[in-house]
């Protein structure tokens, strides 16, 4: 899934790119939670600045994610207005500039993906019944259980009262 820049037939002010890059190109492992459910668009200008290339423009895509609090899944859209990135010409070959697009909407996908950030929002609190799992009845937690002693100190007491004693 390239997408080259071929830099022998690339005008010297620039060169409008728009288009989609398949899903596939998010090929996160199975494990993963993320899945991509739309192409990556991209609406670009290139141009060449000596060794660099710089890519300047809009990208979206849109994911499939897990709420970290409900587990319910939901689409996300990332969008990223104005985005500007250098890409390192270390030759005069035609350049692929797909993995630097991919790269610049993985950087921004949520760590802790919520569902009230959908595309849809939706309510995203835990249910109450759940909450109650966690609580105990029979415990005072109004004041804190005392520190469990520390023995390694008592061992150096003991050393120190050795020293006294000479």
């Amino acid at each position: 899934m390239p997408l080259l820049v071929d830099l022998s037939t690339l005008p010297e002010d620039g060169l409008a790119l728009q288009g989609e890059l398949p899903a596939e190109i998010f090929d996160f492992p199975a494990h993963d939670d993320a899945k991509a459910v739309s192409p990556l668009c991209y609406d670009l200008f290139v141009q060449r600045f000596g060794s660099e290339l710089l890519l300047r423009g809009d990208l979206s895509t849109s994911f499939e994610f897990t709420c970290v609090v409900t587990l319910q899944r939901f689409i996300q859209t990332i969008r990223l207005h104005s985005v500007a990135i250098s890409v390192e010409l270390e030759n005069e070959a035609p350049v692929d500039i797909a993995d630097a697009l991919r790269e610049e909407i993985v950087i921004e996908m949520p760590s802790d993906p919520r569902c009230d950030e959908a595309d849809t929002p939706m309510e995203c609190r835990l249910n109450s019944p759940y909450l109650v799992l966690d609580k105990t009845t029979d415990s005072d937690l109004s004041s804190p259980p005392p520190p469990p002693a520390d023995s390694r100190w008592s061992a150096l007491d003991a050393l120190s009262d050795l020293n006294d004693n000479h």
